[in-house]
């Protein structure tokens, strides 16, 4: 599940509202899987993600480094064959065993 769009007159409230407000933006952040981004001084200053989407956030994130890192290696040459790659493998499990 993803966050929906941001609705520009919905979702951008001040800090000073939040504090009014908190359990019921928290409430409305669970219900309506919106983000909302706090303004301090008529400033972008915080954005508050339902905990779930953040850990999606954060997963994907974690995906995409692995990815990235997966390119450099490939582009240093740091490849091996399938059969090279089970033979390391099968050595790596004979040590534990």
């Amino acid at each position: 599940m993803s966050t929906s769009r941001l609705q520009l007159d919905q979702d951008i409230q001040p800090v000073s509202e939040f504090r009014k407000n908190a359990a019921s933006f928290i409430d409305r952040i669970q219900k309506q899987k919106r983000s909302i981004v706090l303004t301090q001084h008529g400033k972008s200053a915080a954005v508050l993600v339902d905990v779930s989407e953040y850990q999606r956030m954060v997963d994907k994130l974690d995906k995409m480094e692995d990815l990235l890192e997966a390119e450099r290696q490939i582009a240093r040459g740091e490849v091996f064959t399938h059969e090279e790659a089970k033979q390391k493998i099968k050595e790596n499990l004979d040590k534990w065993r």
